[in-house]
C-alpha cells in the first residue's frame, strides 16, 4: 500500500468542500489514515512549499494557505499518489477536466481546493511536515 498527502486548502474548507473531497477519494477506495483541520502557521507552510520559494507566486501562494484552517490528510491505498493526482486534476482549472476536483469546483490557479503529493519521496516529507509536529 502506497500513502500520499492530501490537502483541501482554505478555500475549499471555507466553501464546505471538505465532505465532498473526502467522499470522492472513499468511494475510490482510499482509506483516510490520519487528518486534522488545522490553522498552519507560517514555517509550516514556507517548509510545504519550500521548493517554490524562488517562485514568483511563493508569497500569494503562501498567504493564501494561511487565510484560514487546511484539512491535512493522509490517504492510503494501491497507487494512491498516481490516481489521486488523476482526480485532483491540472492546477489551471481552465485546463481541468470535468468530473476532476479542480474541474468540477476551482476557479482560480492559486485557489485551486486542493493540494496531493506529486511522488513517494513528497508524500514523505509533506506527512513529516504536516503529522510529525
Amino acid at each position: 500500500m502506497q500513502r500520499s498527502f492530501v490537502m483541501i486548502k482554505s478555500d475549499g474548507v471555507k466553501r464546505g468542500l471538505v465532505g465532498e473531497v473526502i467522499g470522492r477519494l472513499e468511494r475510490k477506495g482510499y482509506s483516510i489514515l490520519e487528518a486534522k483541520l488545522t490553522t498552519p502557521d507560517r514555517a509550516t507552510v514556507e517548509e510545504h512549499y519550500a521548493e517554490h520559494k524562488e517562485r514568483p507566486f511563493f508569497g500569494e501562494l503562501v498567504n493564501f494557505i494561511l487565510e484560514g484552517p487546511v484539512m491535512a490528510m493522509v490517504v492510503e491505498g494501491e497507487n494512491v499518489i498516481e490516481v489521486i493526482r488523476l482526480m485532483v486534476g491540472d492546477k489551471d482549472p481552465r485546463q481541468a477536466a470535468p468530473g476532476t476536483i479542480r474541474g468540477d469546483f476551482a476557479n482560480s490557479t492559486t485557489k485551486n481546493i486542493i493540494h496531493a503529493s506529486d511522488s513517494v519521496e513528497s508524500a514523505e516529507r509533506e506527512i513529516n511536515i504536516w503529522f510529525s509536529k
